[in-house]
Formats: C-alpha cells, sequence, structure tokens
C-alpha cells in the first residue's frame, strides 16, 4: 500500500480473484456483505447469509474469504483506499494557510457526514478496535494521510524542523480519529459540538506560526 512504511504494511488474510469472473463475484460477495452488516452489525452476519445473499455456493464464498473477519478486512481496504485518494486529492494543492484551512475543514466534514450516513463505514471502524491486525492497518491508513498533511506543512513552513511537523500531522489525525469515533456514539447535537471543537483546536496548531 503505497505510503505505508514497509514495517508496517499488513497482508490481507483473503485471496485476491485474478479473473474478471472472479472479481465480479468477489463484488457481488463484498455487497451482500455490506448490506447485511448495515441490516445486522458484523457480529450477527454469518457467512452462509452472505453467499445466499450474493447468490453464490458457501464454497465459493470460502474460496476467496476463509472467514468473517477476512471479508471485514477487505471492507476495511475499500474504504481506506478510497479515503486516501479524497484526503491527497484534497490536499494536494494546498499553498498557503488559508487553503489548509478550508481543505481540512472541509475534509473533516466530509468524513463526519459519511459516519453518519455509513453504519457499515461505523461497524468497520468501531470492530478494529478490538482486532489487533485490522488496528494495525487503520494505524497504516493514518500513518499515510498524516504524511499527505505533513507535506503540506512542509510546503507552508520550508524552515520548521520535519521531525516536529510529522509528529504534529500525526497526532492531529489520530485525535481527529478519536473524535469522529466519539461523535458519533452519543447524540447528534452533542456530536456536531465534538467535532467543531476538534477542528478549531487542529487548525489552532495547523496554522500557528
Amino acid at each position: 500500500m503505497e505510503g505505508i512504511p514497509a514495517n508496517e504494511q499488513i497482508a490481507s488474510p483473503r485471496r485476491a480473484p485474478s479473473q474478471q469472473r472472479s472479481r465480479e463475484r468477489v463484488e457481488r460477495m463484498l455487497a451482500a456483505a455490506s448490506a447485511l452488516i448495515a441490516e445486522q452489525g458484523s457480529d450477527a452476519v454469518r457467512m452462509g447469509e452472505v453467499a445466499e445473499r450474493a447468490g453464490v455456493s458457501i464454497g465459493s464464498l470460502y474460496q476467496f474469504f476463509p472467514d468473517k473477519r477476512a471479508i471485514i478486512w477487505a471492507l476495511a481496504e475499500r474504504y481506506t483506499t478510497e479515503g486516501q485518494a479524497c484526503i491527497s486529492a484534497a490536499l494536494a494543492g494546498v499553498r498557503d494557510a488559508e487553503g489548509l484551512g478550508q481543505a481540512f475543514s472541509e475534509l473533516v466534514d466530509i468524513y463526519y457526514r459519511l459516519f453518519l450516513a455509513e453504519p457499515v463505514m461505523r461497524d468497520i471502524w468501531s470492530g478494529t478496535q478490538a482486532d489487533k491486525a485490522l488496528r494495525q492497518l487503520e494505524l497504516a491508513d493514518s500513518r499515510t494521510n498524516a504524511g499527505f498533511l505533513t507535506a503540506v506543512l512542509k510546503r507552508l513552513r520550508p524552515a520548521a524542523d520535519p521531525v516536529a511537523l510529522e509528529t504534529t500531522a500525526f497526532l492531529i489525525w489520530q485525535m481527529g480519529e478519536a473524535a469522529m469515533r466519539l461523535a458519533i456514539s452519543v447524540e447528534r447535537q452533542e456530536g456536531d459540538r465534538l467535532v467543531a471543537a476538534y477542528k478549531r483546536m487542529a487548525l489552532r496548531e495547523l496554522l500557528a506560526e
């Protein structure tokens, strides 16, 4: 995974499809799993239900996903890849403090809306805390996204200590993960206030001279 240090890359527990027909079948499996997780939560979903919803045999499902954890992993990887592309694109053109403030604030809002709207993302994100390997995947993702933020800070503060900038970006990103997880676990009004407070605190640090 580009941007993740070699010692933090985590091998996926599933078999990757090589043929178009197999890829299409895997897409049906993941779509079925996603729908079931949205309906029931990941703990309640059974492999047999995924196979039935996807219209494949249980043997075909196990051919690509040895267990439910592998399905969760594949969905987490997908959201991770999509998120990194969004963050990279949003920060790539930032050249001044005003642009950073606007881009960062918009990214936080986008992620908050996504997690409010997507029960699958909330379920998977919560589940990463109980699975050490998935937690490592999330941590590596945070490092990659913090790297995009670090690149902006280095452009804005070329004379600053690069290690200090990397530390700041990584900590802000991890605090954002925690703030978002907290915000979606409480009532909406309180969650909105928590996200707004996080943005204010993060931007004060990011935009400090």
